[in-house]
């Protein structure tokens, strides 16, 4: 039943849903958002839903708002107030005074005949014809649709602002997309002493010492001005094994790999996650304009961080 509601609900997407749209677009103030009981639910996530799509928005409760809480709505916001009978008194209370404030209302009623449907300057027709409730009385239908018409001004305002990936992750810095698109390599990788780095010339049983201590599976090899010259990884070493290097006492030049992937620092870890994933390699060194190494990044690193 609450899916044939919302199938219904196609139909609306009219020109009172496109007035609506334009209203919230142009708003230069704040959503704010209202409702009672479970319509204030619904309210409740409407409103977050706009704020963290890109339309500032807050909510507001009806009985609050005459007890002080009408000083949160001011000049240049719009108002979307859910009621599916349209006739929730402490709603109809605060009427006239969004009249005054001239702040255009939005209502979302089941009720076109209603008073907020006709205080209203645009009214989206929320109304369903049976709850999915046997005694076809608690809120169930009336609210999901509520909830589905509430997302689509979302969705339709994301589009219209274009609104982006990284304009989501911003809000959402928390959330698993917010570390992908806005975490950079500086705070994960291993720098200073930690970085694994010998010198050409040294043995490769040097080399596989500083391997084991700095724990990362490589070490960077540098010059005697400390510029990057090659990578030495646990690749490496097994085909120096297979070619019959002497493990003990082969340059440590003989068996490294030059010219391997680097990475500047400031480079967004996602961006690291996927040169490791194009080029099947574990770890980047993150070099200096002199190709000197200040950081060494590992998957284990990234899988740590929540970005892989």
């Amino acid at each position: 039943m609450e899916g044939a509601a919302v199938a219904a609900l196609s139909d609306r997407i009219d020109d009172d849903f496109t007035r609506a749209c334009q209203l919230l677009l142009n708003c230069t103030g704040k959503v704010v958002v209202t409702g009672m009981g479970k319509s204030g639910h619904i309210g409740n996530k409407i409103a977050a839903t706009l704020a963290s799509t890109g339309t500032p928005a807050f909510f507001v409760h009806p009985g609050e708002a005459s007890h002080g809480d009408m000083g949160m709505i001011t000049a240049g916001d719009v108002v979307i107030a859910l009621s599916n009978s349209g006739t929730t008194a402490e709603i109809v209370t605060i009427l006239p005074l969004l009249k005054l404030l001239a702040v255009p209302l939005i209502a979302m009623t089941g009720n076109p005949a209603s008073e907020l449907a006709q205080s209203a300057d645009v009214h989206l027709n929320v109304g369903v014809k049976e709850e999915a409730c046997p005694l076809n009385l608690a809120p169930t239908s009336s609210t999901t649709v509520s909830l589905v018409m509430g997302d689509a001004l979302a969705i339709a305002l994301l589009e219209a602002r274009g609104f982006t990936a990284d304009d989501f992750a911003f809000s959402h810095p928390g959330g698993a997309l917010g570390r992908r698109l806005l975490l950079k390599i500086d705070g994960i990788m291993h720098t200073g002493d930690a970085i694994p780095r010998v010198k050409l010339g040294t043995a490769l049983s040097g080399a596989l010492l500083e391997i084991s201590s700095k724990a990362l599976g490589m070490t960077t090899v540098v010059d005697d001005d400390g510029v990057l010259q090659g990578i030495f990884t646990d690749g490496d070493l097994r085909r120096a094994i297979d070619s019959g290097s002497d493990i003990r006492n082969a340059p440590i030049e003989q068996v490294m790999t030059r010219n391997g992937r680097t990475i500047k620092p400031g480079t967004m870890a996602a961006e690291a996650l996927r040169i490791m994933e194009d080029h099947k390699i574990t770890v980047l060194v993150a070099v200096d304009d002199q190709r000197r190494p200040v950081g060494v990044i590992h998957t284990h690193d990234l899988l740590k961080a929540g970005v892989a």
